[in-house]
């Protein structure tokens, strides 16, 4: 055993860390049109996505079948040793296989080709090696060879393993903008623990109602209603018309344009420089949908009406952070 130095240890260990994030960088030569066929298969695939490897890139492989699950890509991880004792039986001839090994000439998956070959389906190699028997049996080859373990000896997967996860991820995402997955289906898939309790929530559970709700009539003045947002501080205040329905909100935004445009403001009336039919939420909608909409137009509030243009609420960008909404 030697004894190392607290400087060699951070020496060593910036090595490594220099090692690996050089490995994950070197992959975006390799994407391409092999990337963007392997996300074309992934994307129209009507079955699951099997993903299968062994030892260290069968723990890879497991993670990566996690996220794309849990990502709106239904997948499936396939121990390759056991799959040739019975376990095969799951894959049908609607899936999708991603086949991981860094030397691509793994036993255990030489000994799953047959099978994957006879069903049709698919298949993704994932390896370091493109000229190994994994690769020349792949519809798609995506390249994860790495200049160099992070391994002092060379010998054990590390920095191979950082670029196939990496790898994996990449798939994963790109299948969840292809796809249109949104926080609302990210929601259905985490119901439970803190990434998702914050997408549980309906706008009616976290907007301002009642008497807290600034609400002011279409005819009154200008002035008159710059002492309403004053007073409720919500930046906003929500206009009606004689039918007490919703025509307008005066925010901070409107009442700078108004002052710059207008000398003496004394004489106009709210109506008359309302932003008119402003963007409303319902209040049994998500609150996720709601933050949503405020990001996109950039606006710190929302009116909540009901199903006759009522206002029934108002819901602040500030209680959806506080609730864990992001």
């Amino acid at each position: 055993m030697t004894t190392m130095t607290l400087s060699r240890i951070n020496e060593l260990a910036n090595e490594v860390l220099d090692i690996e994030a050089n490995s994950v960088l070197r992959l975006k030569r390799n994407i391409g049109e092999a990337f963007e066929s392997a996300v074309d298969i992934l994307y129209s695939c009507k079955g699951r996505v099997i993903v299968t490897g062994m030892g260290k890139s069968g723990l890879i492989g497991k993670k990566i079948a996690a996220t794309m699950s849990s990502t709106g890509t239904p997948s499936y991880f396939l121990h390759p040793a056991e799959s040739t004792h019975g376990d095969s039986g799951v894959i049908t001839r609607d899936d999708v296989i991603i086949a991981i090994s860094n030397s691509g000439e793994t036993q255990e998956l030489m000994n799953l080709l047959p099978l994957i070959k006879r069903f049709g389906c698919p298949m993704i190699g994932m390896t370091g090696n493109l000229n190994s028997t994994l690769a020349k049996a792949s519809e798609v080859v995506l390249d994860i060879s790495v200049e160099k373990e992070a391994c002092p000896l060379g010998k054990a997967p590390t920095a191979s393993t950082t670029a196939t996860l990496a790898m994996g991820d990449t798939l994963a995402v790109c299948l969840m903008e292809k796809k249109g997955f949104t926080k609302e289906d990210f929601l259905m898939y985490h119901p439970s623990g803190k990434l998702g309790k914050g997408l549980t929530y309906k706008v009616k559970d976290l907007m301002i109602t009642g008497d807290r709700m600034p609400i002011v009539s279409d005819s009154e003045s200008f002035i008159d209603v710059l002492n309403t947002i004053s007073e409720y501080k919500l930046g906003m205040a929500m206009i009606l018309d004689s039918d007490k329905k919703l025509v307008g909100v005066l925010t901070d935004g409107d009442i700078r344009r108004t002052i710059i445009k207008h000398s003496d403001s004394s004489s106009l009336k709210v109506k008359d420089v309302m932003t008119a039919d402003p963007k409303r939420i319902t209040d049994d909608a998500y609150a996720a949908s709601a933050l949503n909409l405020m990001e996109k137009y950039s606006i710190t509030a929302l009116a909540v009406v009901d199903e006759t243009n009522a206002p029934v609420g108002v819901i602040h960008v500030h209680d959806l952070l506080r609730a864990g909404v992001a």
